[in-house]
């Protein structure tokens, strides 16, 4: 299997993926445009040529789709490319692939469930570099009493409220008395 990346359209916007022989390397939600998540995503996978995915790949691409459509899909089975990832890295990213949607965890309680209680703020800066959201989903999340913020994907943490309440986790914000 070749390196390779392609753009897919979800409910979200045009979101990327990349791949290589071992599996996926990089997700990239939308920017602004499609040639910003193109260029971006190309940035990320050097030498990858935009392509049509593989089956596997395919898959993953339903998948993503399907759970930005709001529906409970298990991404666990991805298979991702880990070779580059250091070894917290990598821990911090199988729990957060646990966390199922509509469910969410603070960084603390990844710390302690790594065995390195007061290390919140190295989960987050983990989850901050993270190649992979959705697949490994970050947005899932939060600081300590539920607050949102430092969500480094495009968009920020308004990306974060929006991905947390297409998963049920936050209820959908109610129309203002300015909306009527």
């Amino acid at each position: 299997m070749d390196t390779g990346f392609t753009l897919f359209t979800t409910a979200i916007g045009t979101c990327g993926l990349a791949w290589n022989e071992h599996g996926i390397i990089a997700v990239q939600l939308p920017e602004a445009t499609q040639e910003r998540t193109r260029a971006r995503l190309a940035a990320r996978a050097p030498g990858a040529l935009e392509q049509p995915p593989p089956a596997v790949v395919r898959d993953a691409l339903g998948a993503i789709t399907a759970l930005l459509r709001g529906e409970a899909v298990d991404l666990t089975d991805v298979p991702l490319d880990l070779t580059a990832i250091g070894p917290f890295d990598r821990n911090v990213y199988a729990i957060a692939r646990t966390i199922a949607p509509g469910q969410t965890l603070t960084y603390g309680q990844i710390a302690e469930r790594l065995g390195t209680p007061g290390a919140a703020r190295e989960v987050g800066q983990s989850l901050g570099r993270n190649p992979f959201p959705i697949v490994v989903p970050c947005h899932r999340v939060v600081a300590a009493g539920g607050a949102m913020h430092g969500f480094s994907a495009p968009g920020g943490v308004a990306t974060k409220l929006r991905l947390l309440t297409i998963e049920g986790a936050l209820p959908p914000t109610l129309p203002s008395l300015s909306d009527a």
